[in-house]
C-alpha cells in the first residue's frame, strides 16, 4: 500500500484498534571523566580543567506498535557523522532499532569538550570514544524505557530572546579575511558600531516550538524544546542555556522528577541574544541563568494549553547525500603550503594560519557524506540540518512542510559548519570563508532544504504547501487600484520578484540582494500574526521591463534607508527609469541624498545632468519604513512622501522600458536597505489614491 494511503487508512481506524503511542526518556551524564579536556567553539585551540554545569545526552525514544525511532540531542558544540554513524551502530545492535531511525543531534554550547576537529582545535582523543559509548546508551535506555504515552505541541512567541548578529556592511567599510582581500561585506556583530552596517543580513526565527509527551494519566514524561538562538556564551566545562533551561523547565514540570526536557538547536547560524538595533545603553543585560529562566516561564505557560493524543502514528525518512568541499585553487594552496611549513608542528595561533591549515584538509578530502531526516509524530514534523543553518532555512523548511506543526534541528547527525544561502557568499565573513566550518558548495543550502522538504512529504503523505503571504486590507487597497505590476518582494531568495497581478511580470533580482527581513506595517499588508517580508539590497538591483507603460503612470515603493547621515553624497537610489548602464536624456531617477543642505531628502533627477536634481522638504529617517509615489503625468512629475506632496518637476522627453528598483541605471550608488509592495499603476493616481496607498 502506499504511504498516503497507509497513513489515511491508519488514521480512519477506531481509537481501539489503533497502535498505541509510547514513548521512553533518559538522561545521561556525559561530562569527561578525565580533566582537562580540549573545547572547541572558538578559532584557536583551548583546554579546560573545570566543570561548572554537568554535560548531558538527554534521550527519546518513540513507537506506535508499528515503527520505533530515537531523538538523542547532547551538550556539544559539533559532533561529526562518522562518529554519530559510529554511535547509531552501537545502539542498532543493542536495541534492534535501525540506524536511519535514529537522530543525534548537538546543542551547540561553546564549552563542551571538543568531538570534531574544526579551525585551531582538534577533536580530544580521550573523550571521542567515550562520547561514543554514551550516546549509544542513551539511545538503549530510552528504548528500554518505552510505556504508553500521550503526545501534543505547543509553540510561543519568545522574540526578546533572539536577535539577528549578522549584520551587513556599508559598501565604503569592507574588511580583509584571512587571506589577504577586502571582501567582508557583512560579518557577525558588525552593528556594535551603527555607523558602520546598513542593517541586518537576515530575518530571525523567534519560535520556542516544544513537543510534549504525559504519561497516560497525564503526568509529564518529556518535552523536546526547539529554538533559535546560537549559544549565550558560559566559562568552564558548561551546558550553556540550553541545559539550564532544559533542567528547569524539568523541575517546573515535574518538582518531584520523571521529567525530562531537552533544548535542541534551531537554525541560528546568524542568530544570536543581543538586539543590536537597540541601542546599547537600553538593552537588557540578563546573566546565563536569567535568560534561561525566562525561556522556561515562556514554555511552562505555553505547555499549560496543550491538548495531548494518545493515537499518534510514526513515520521517519533519511537520504544520504555527497557534497563537494569548496577546495583552494592553485595559488591560495600554495599559499596555505608555505604558511603550515613555517608553523613546524605546532598549532595554528592567528586567522592565516588556522585558514591556511584549512585549506589543506579541504584539499585532501574533497567531498563529504551528509546526512538529512524528517520524521513524523502524529501531526507533528520534525526535519533536519546536518550544519550551522541561518534562520531563513528553518523558516523555508517550516513554510514549506506539509505540516503546520514543525520545528527543525539542525547539527543533527553531523556538524558541516555553516551553510548559508547561495547570496550570502557574495558578502563574505567568516561563516563563508572556506575550512571545515564553512566548507560546503555554494549550493548546499538550497540541496538540503529541498531535500528536508521531499522528506517531510514522504514521511506526511503529502505534498510541501504552497506558500504566499496573505492580502491584508493594505494589500487589497492595492489590487482595488488595479496596478500594471506589483512586486510583493516577500521571496526567500531570487533571481524572481513574482508579480501579484493577473499580468504576471515578474522581475528579476541581481546579486547582493539578501531576503525575508521585516517588511513596512505587518498587519495592514498581511493580517494579524503574520509579519510582512521584504529584501534587504546591498548593491544589487531589481529590473523590470515595462514597454507599455504611457507618459501617465505611477510607481508606488515603500523604502528603509540603511546608509547613516553623511556617509556618502547620495544616500542611495531607489527608483531609475534609464537604459540599464548609462544615463539618457530620457531617463528619470529618485533617491535619498546622503550629504549637503539636502541630506536625508528626496532627490528626483531627469536626464544625465547632476545639477538637474530637485530636492524634497522631509527629512527621512534612518531604519524607518516611509512610503514614495512617483506620479508622471504626461509633461509633469509628482513625488509624493507619506502621502504629501513633496516636490513637483517636469518630466523628462520619452519613456524607457528598462526599470530599475534598488539602484540606478548606471549603478552610482545603489540602494543600501529595504524596499517593499512595489507597484507600477497605468495612469497618474490622484492625491486621495496616493493617500490611500499610504495608508493615511
Amino acid at each position: 500500500m502506499r504511504p498516503r494511503l497507509l497513513l489515511l487508512a491508519l488514521l480512519a481506524l477506531p481509537a481501539g484498534l489503533r497502535a498505541e503511542f509510547a514513548a521512553g526518556t533518559a538522561l545521561l551524564d556525559v561530562t569527561p571523566p578525565q580533566l582537562p579536556v580540549l573545547v572547541n567553539g572558538g578559532m584557536v585551540s583551548r583546554s579546560v580543567n573545570q566543570v561548572k554545569t554537568r554535560l548531558h545526552a538527554r534521550a527519546f525514544a518513540f513507537s506506535d506498535g508499528h515503527e520505533r525511532l530515537a531523538i538523542v540531542v547532547v551538550d556539544s558544540c559539533m559532533l561529526p557523522r562518522p562518529l554519530v554513524d559510529e554511535a547509531k551502530a552501537l545502539a542498532a545492535e543493542r536495541t534492534g532499532l535501525p540506524r536511519d531511525r535514529i537522530l543525534i543531534s548537538a546543542t551547540h554550547t561553546h564549552t563542551a569538550p571538543s568531538s570534531m576537529g574544526c579551525l585551531g582545535t582538534d577533536a580530544d582523543p580521550a573523550y571521542v570514544p567515550f562520547l561514543r559509548g554514551k550516546l549509544a546508551d542513551a539511545v538503549a535506555a530510552a528504548v528500554t524505557a518505552l510505556a504508553p504515552a500521550r503526545i501534543g505541541f505547543a509553540r510561543a512567541d519568545a522574540a526578546d530572546f533572539t536577535a539577528l548578529r549578522h549584520w551587513i556592511r556599508r559598501p565604503d567599510r569592507l574588511a580583509a579575511d584571512p587571506f589577504g582581500n577586502p571582501t567582508v561585506r557583512a560579518n557577525m556583530h558588525a552593528a556594535r558600531n551603527w555607523d558602520d552596517v546598513t542593517g541586518e543580513g537576515g530575518p530571525e526565527d523567534p519560535e520556542l516550538s516544544l513537543i510534549s509527551i504525559q504519561t497516560r494519566d497525564g503526568r509529564p514524561l518529556g518535552v523536546l524544546a526547539n529554538f533559535s538562538m546560537h549559544y549565550f556564551g558560559d566559562s568552564l566545562l558548561s551546558a550553556d542555556y540550553f541545559g539550564l533551561f532544559a533542567d528547569g523547565l524539568a523541575q517546573r514540570l515535574a518538582p518531584q522528577g520523571g521529567c525530562l526536557a531537552a533544548m535542541s538547536h534551531g537554525c541560528s547560524g546568524d542568530i544570536w541574544r543581543v538586539d543590536y538595533r537597540v541601542p546599547e545603553k537600553d538593552r537588557p543585560k540578563p546573566t546565563i541563568e536569567q535568560y534561561a529562566a525566562g525561556l522556561v516561564d515562556i514554555a511552562a505557560r505555553a505547555l499549560a494549553r496543550v491538548e495531548h493524543r494518545a493515537d499518534a502514528t510514526l513515520a521517519m525518512a533519511e537520504r544520504r547525500m555527497t557534497l563537494r568541499y569548496r577546495t583552494p585553487d592553485a595559488q591560495r594552496l600554495e599559499w596555505a603550503q608555505r604558511v603550515v611549513a613555517a608553523m613546524g608542528n605546532r598549532l595554528p595561533v592567528t586567522q592565516p594560519e588556522i585558514y591556511a591549515r584549512e585549506q589543506l584538509f579541504l584539499h585532501e578530502r574533497k567531498e563529504t557524506e551528509i546526512v538529512v531526516q524528517a520524521l513524523r509524530l502524529g501531526d507533528i514534523a520534525i526535519a533536519t540540518t546536518p550544519c550551522e543553518t541561518y534562520a531563513i532555512t528553518g523558516l523555508k523548511l517550516k513554510a514549506a512542510s506539509p505540516l503546520e506543526r514543525t520545528m527543525v534541528i539542525e547539527l543533527a547527525n553531523g556538524g558541516d559548519g555553516y551553510i548559508p544561502p547561495p547570496e550570502h557568499y557574495l558578502f563574505g565573513g567568516y561563516n563563508t570563508w572556506a575550512a571545515r566550518s564553512a566548507g560546503l558548495e555554494v549550493s548546499a543550502e538550497p540541496r538540503i532544504t529541498q531535500a528536508g522538504i521531499e522528506l517531510l512529504e514522504q514521511v506526511s503523505a503529502r505534498p510541501r504547501r504552497a506558500w504566499e503571504l496573505p492580502a491584508g486590507p493594505a494589500a487589497q487597497v492595492i489590487r482595488a487600484a488595479r496596478p500594471a505590476a506589483w512586486w510583493r518582494l516577500d521571496e526567500f531568495t531570487g533571481p524572481l520578484a513574482v508579480d501579484a497581478t493577473p499580468a504576471h511580470r515578474d522581475a528579476h533580482y541581481e546579486p547582493a540582494v539578501t531576503f525575508y527581513l521585516d517588511g513596512p506595517r505587518s498587519e495592514q499588508f498581511c493580517g494579524p500574526g503574520v509579519v510582512n517580508r521584504a529584501p534587504h539590497f546591498a548593491g544589487g538591483r531589481l529590473r523590470a521591463r515595462l514597454p507599455d507603460l504611457g507618459p501617465r503612470h505611477t510607481v508606488s515603493l515603500w523604502i528603509w534607508n540603511g546608509m547613516p547621515d553623511g556617509a556618502r553624497a547620495m544616500a542611495g537610489w531607489f527608483y531609475s527609469r534609464d537604459h540599464d548602464h548609462g544615463l539618457s536624456g530620457a531617463g528619470e531617477h529618485l533617491g535619498l541624498a546622503g550629504q549637503g543642505p539636502h541630506a536625508g531628502r528626496l532627490v528626483f533627477q531627469r536626464g544625465p545632468a547632476a545639477d538637474a536634481r530637485l530636492a524634497g522638504r522631509t527629512v527621512v529617517p534612518r531604519w524607518t519604513w516611509r512610503h514614495v509615489a512617483l506620479v508622471r503625468d504626461a509633461g509633469a512629475v509628482r513625488v509624493y512622501l507619506d502621502g504629501e506632496l513633496e516636490l513637483e518637476s517636469a518630466a523628462a522627453p520619452g519613456t524607457v522600458a528598462d526599470t530599475m528598483f534598488g539602484g540606478r541605471s548606471d549603478n552610482d550608488s545603489n540602494w543600501e536597505g529595504r524596499l517593499d509592495e512595489v507597484a507600477v499603476f497605468p495612469r497618474a493616481l490622484d492625491a486621495r489614491e496616493i493617500r490611500q496607498l499610504a495608508l493615511r
